[in-house]
């Protein structure tokens, strides 16, 4: 959410970021990088014992990247449903944005997220949902529980081929996820079996092929209740970092939807802001607009601009 909150800033918009810290200096330098790239922190609880982190090892060539998470125990973990005012936190707001990892935390956070979408609903407010399901955090029986309670409210459904299976049995028929194999005409069974399930209004699938950790083909799909959208594909290699690649294809949906792009200049601004992430180091996306509709524009050159 914390991705989300950055690009959306750096595209111009006001965005607010949610969440539970500790009091110490820490958790304020945390709230300090935020601040650094202009999203407002106003709303975020101060208190528990620690920040949660997670270790990366990051891979390249046949060597995958490897998490390691160390999130007991953190403030996010053990916060209590009373200390955030939803009906204050949501009011006046256009969007709420949540993904698939705050809920898998603890049975708490999971409380969190439903009385924030519920609340949201409740509003007017759209609501988004990137399923990232995260094995090392929770198994898939838990997963579908919470998530099929808190996609009740949402608006926009964020997936890839393994959230969907994992979290909701869903499978893209003739799809391999281990060997870069992708049946384009399985997603649309995907699609229609989560708007049928669940009755979202847009559901979006990133297709992502692995060839090696260092090279991948990266698209978009995004279904808005009547007809497919499919972006270009890129082929993106080296990869300097994809961690965070999933976070600004989501930002660039919601910038093009609350900006009134169409479904088709939606797809692509969002698989284009993706690509570029994953030429930057880090977990944030610090493009501008204006670098995502270039490329979305068709120049992919990456020449030297001057």
């Amino acid at each position: 959410e914390a991705n989300v909150a950055v690009s959306l800033a750096n595209y111009g918009l006001d965005a607010h970021y949610v969440t539970k810290v500790p009091n110490n200096l820490i958790g304020q330098a945390a709230i300090n990088h935020l601040c650094r790239f202009g999203v407002n922190t106003d709303y975020i609880a101060r208190g528990g014992p620690r920040l949660g982190i997670y270790f990366q090892e990051i891979g390249a060539a046949q060597r995958p990247s490897r998490i390691v998470y160390d999130r007991a125990g953190a403030s996010i973990a053990e916060a209590k449903p009373e200390e955030f005012n939803w009906e204050e936190i949501l009011a006046g707001a256009a969007w709420f944005h949540v993904t698939g990892i705050t809920p898998a935390l603890s049975p708490t956070a999971a409380q969190i997220t439903i009385d924030a979408v519920r609340t949201a609903k409740k509003l007017g407010v759209t609501v988004s949902i990137d399923l990232n399901y995260r094995k090392n955090l929770w198994t898939p029986d838990e997963a579908n529980k919470v998530m099929s309670e808190v996609v009740k409210y949402v608006d926009l459904c964020i997936a890839n081929e393994e959230d969907a299976e994992k979290v909701f049995g869903i499978k893209a028929k003739g799809s391999d996820i281990t060997s870069g194999k992708l049946n384009k005409a399985g997603y649309h069974d995907v699609i229609h079996q989560l708007v049928d399930r669940f009755g979202f209004k847009y559901v979006a699938v990133t297709l992502r092929e692995s060839f090696s950790a260092s090279h991948n083909g990266w698209s978009g799909l995004l279904y808005d209740g009547k007809d497919f959208y499919r972006s270009r594909r890129y082929d993106i290699t080296p990869i300097v970092d994809r961690v965070g690649g999933g976070d600004s294809f989501g930002s660039g949906l919601i910038y093009s939807l609350i900006t009134g792009k169409a479904p088709q200049e939606a797809v692509d601004f969002a698989a284009a802001a993706s690509c570029l992430k994953h030429s930057i180091t880090g977990d944030f996306n610090l493009v501008s607009v204006d670098e995502v509709e270039h490329l979305a524009g068709g120049d992919g050159s990456g020449r030297v601009q001057r």
